[in-house]
């Protein structure tokens, strides 16, 4: 059965049932605090924000962000999809983000992704619709799961902020990769989405800033050669995606 986290007592009910499976989570809760629901629009608003925030500060990302969605009004995938490249440059977006915000337009204007569709999937097959897409790796489509649909197991094991708090709350020497994270993970389902938002919110509790998603730079599909060197994240934010 898939559970959902669409409201802040959806989430209440989430934590309460993960602290019970793992009572090592109830010092953490404590130190952090209750976290805020976090969500987006569904959609390819959703998603385009998401992209926006991939590898930049989240004070960088939501300035362009800001100027993407205030240059397009309504905020249309065609609007996107038919843009001058020059004029979404100008915004702030660079060639990989460009292309693959047209690309998704594309497949949209195509019929070959339905997000509403999409929204009424299980998680795993709602992941393998989004990492069809051109420029959606797992993370992005983790974090569209968690986020944009309020999927309660989504777990976005590559996201660095997750990594460092676990490594912090559990000890840890090192911190975990993405195929670490899933099976230190693996006995929260099906509330790991809410582990997620506990451990942001622990890390900006511990390291006294954003515990917003931040991407590694290892899960884009842009091949390596045209990829962009990730901001330095800065003391104010992590990548991403609030």
């Amino acid at each position: 059965m898939t559970s959902f986290i669409h409201t802040d007592a959806d989430l209440d009910a989430g934590m309460t049932a993960l602290v019970a499976r793992d009572p090592r989570l109830a010092d953490m809760l404590a130190k952090a605090g209750m976290p805020k629901l976090r969500r987006r629009p569904a959609g390819f608003p959703g998603l385009a924000a998401i992209i926006c925030s991939q590898q930049l500060s989240t004070a960088s990302a939501a300035a362009i962000w800001g100027r993407l969605s205030g240059a397009f009004d309504p905020f249309h995938h065609d609007a996107v999809r038919l843009a001058r490249a020059s004029k979404l440059a100008r915004i702030g977006l660079s060639k990989p983000k460009i292309k693959t915000l047209k690309a998704i337009g594309t497949a949209i204007a195509k019929g070959e992704i339905d997000f509403d569709a999409v929204a009424g999937l299980p998680a795993d097959d709602a992941h393998a619709a989004l990492i069809k897409l051109h420029g959606i790796g797992p993370w992005t489509a983790d974090i569209y799961l968690l986020f944009c649909l309020g999927h309660a197991d989504a777990w976005p094991a590559s996201d660095l902020a997750l990594q460092e708090a676990m490594r912090i709350a559990f000890g840890l020497q090192r911190r975990p990769d993405a195929k670490q994270m899933t099976k230190l993970a693996e006995a929260w389902r099906p509330w790991r989405g809410v582990a997620a938002h506990l451990l942001w919110n622990y890390y900006r509790a511990i390291k006294q800033r954003e515990g917003a998603p931040m991407q590694s730079k290892v899960q884009s599909k842009v091949p390596s050669k045209t990829r962009p060197k990730a901001m330095k994240r800065k003391a104010n934010g992590g990548g991403r995606g609030r």
